[in-house]
């Protein structure tokens, strides 16, 4: 008896079934992981998403395992090795963004103690439950994705547009937009 998924889910890749069946919708308050999350999304524009699963752990080899303090120490020839590693995808934007972005993330964590209380501060008290029925019902970015996105660009970081903060919010289980009649919603309902 097979499970009822999301229907953007490809059943063929081993991959990305695992990220919808264990990660994606699940609230993490991780700052490590919370940084992945937010330079892999920006990665991802323009490209699809298998894509970015398959170098994931290229962008983990690459990027000192996401940790802010040591990404926001890459030089010039730090970025010149990482624009040739065929593990990530050399785009000089979105490598020269991430490497900001670690900078940026060590300013928040001055500000607010934690990446993880700055962004979970868009969405309050717990994860939004989305209640769709269709992929079609999703938006693909909200009032509080929004303001995250304007934030974030006056704090300096790049890659993070409405539509990116949206779906790094529901990656990082900031919002369960898991179809209703997905397996994986009503688990994690039930942890909001």
């Amino acid at each position: 008896m097979s499970v009822a998924r999301c229907q953007w889910v490809s059943m063929e890749d081993p991959l990305y079934l695992a990220y919808h069946d264990e990660e994606w919708g699940v609230p993490s308050h991780d700052d490590r992981h919370l940084f992945e999350m937010l330079t892999i999304e920006g990665a991802q524009a323009g490209l699809s998403w298998s894509t970015i699963l398959k170098k994931r752990e290229g962008y983990r080899k690459a990027f000192a395992g996401f940790d802010a303090d040591a990404v926001a120490r890459f030089g010039s020839r730090r970025i010149e090795r990482l624009l040739s590693d065929p593990g990530i995808v050399r785009n000089r934007a979105k490598v020269e963004s991430a490497v900001s972005n670690a900078g940026r993330v060590l300013d928040v964590r001055e500000e607010f103690g934690s990446l993880d209380d700055y962004l979970w501060g868009f969405v309050g008290a717990g994860p939004l439950v989305g209640k769709w029925r269709t992929v079609g019902d999703i938006p693909s970015e909200t009032v509080e994705s929004r303001a995250m996105s304007k934030d974030l660009k006056l704090r300096g970081f790049r890659f993070v547009g409405p539509t990116i903060c949206y779906a790094f919010m529901q990656a990082v289980g900031m919002v369960n937009d898991h179809v209703s009649s997905c397996f994986r919603y009503g688990e994690l309902a039930r942890l909001s």
